[in-house]
């Protein structure tokens, strides 16, 4: 260890792995592009780690994400762009400049009143880059359920929503008879297109319930995850396979998860 500030030291640390002569091949042959998936995961691996309750592994897995940024600030400085110190003074002005009631003159806030004033900065700052139009600004990175989710948001605060979930419902119902509809003779193209709608009603319902859809898949993907490997489990105590037995047994052994709370 030296005695410099320990995120200075992760910038030098990001610069030695990228040194043209001297650094790590893998790392010296990396770009915004390769990076950026990595960028991604290491985003999950935090909510993971929040997930978790393990404060241990929250920190480590925020140290994976802090070291992405230095990663992609030390490309963008080799292309004479900005550098690490570019992006902590970006941010930090604009958390000051969404947030006058604490570091300017106006009144106090509650949670809402923030939440509201917050978009409607966003909306000026995105009229001045000429970013115009009421999903301006969604990014299209986002995975698709938390995209959708945001459209929904942002058309709802224009008056274009749904007056309760009930509502949402009848327009998911009449998802499906078109969905069912089709399924006869329809070209891949259009069950995708079908099925689509019926996924972008469900994130508005979730919306409207006041959850969030991908988090809502995200617990139905480790429930699957528990009650399958009960499943595989049991068959294991009886000498089986998932491919040695069918799918009456297997559903049998899912409702027994079921009932065990898994």
């Amino acid at each position: 260890m030296t005695d410099q500030l320990p995120v200075r030291e992760l910038i030098n640390v990001m610069a030695a792995l990228r040194h043209p002569v001297s650094g790590c091949p893998w790392d010296k042959e990396q770009d915004f592009s390769t990076i950026a998936p990595y960028t991604i995961e290491e985003a999950y691996e935090v909510r993971a780690a929040i997930e978790s309750g393990r404060p241990e592994q929250l920190r480590d897995e925020l140290g994976d994400l802090l070291f992405q940024v230095v990663y992609h600030a030390q490309m963008a400085s080799e292309r004479g762009w900005f550098g690490f110190d570019d992006v902590a003074a970006g941010i930090t002005e604009k958390m000051i400049r969404r947030h006058p009631h604490v570091f300017g003159d106006e009144a106090a806030r509650d949670a809402g009143a923030q939440s509201a004033a917050w978009e409607a900065q966003k909306a000026r700052e995105r009229l001045e880059n000429a970013e115009t139009g009421v999903l301006a600004g969604v990014a299209g990175a986002l995975p698709a359920l938390a995209r959708a989710h945001k459209f929904c948001a942002r058309a709802a605060r224009v008056g274009f929503d749904w007056p309760n979930p009930d509502a949402v419902l009848d327009k998911l119902e009449e998802e499906v008879r078109e969905l069912r509809a089709e399924l006869p003779e329809a070209t891949p193209a259009r069950l995708a297109d079908e099925l689509g709608d019926m996924l972008f009603v469900m994130a508005n319902l979730a919306r409207k319930l006041g959850l969030n859809a991908e988090a809502c898949l995200a617990g139905a993907n480790k429930k699957f995850a528990r009650r399958f490997g009960f499943v595989e489990n049991a068959l294991a105590q009886a000498g089986k396979t998932p491919e040695m037995s069918d799918l009456a047994e297997m559903d049998s052994l899912w409702d027994k998860a079921k009932e065990a709370g898994l």
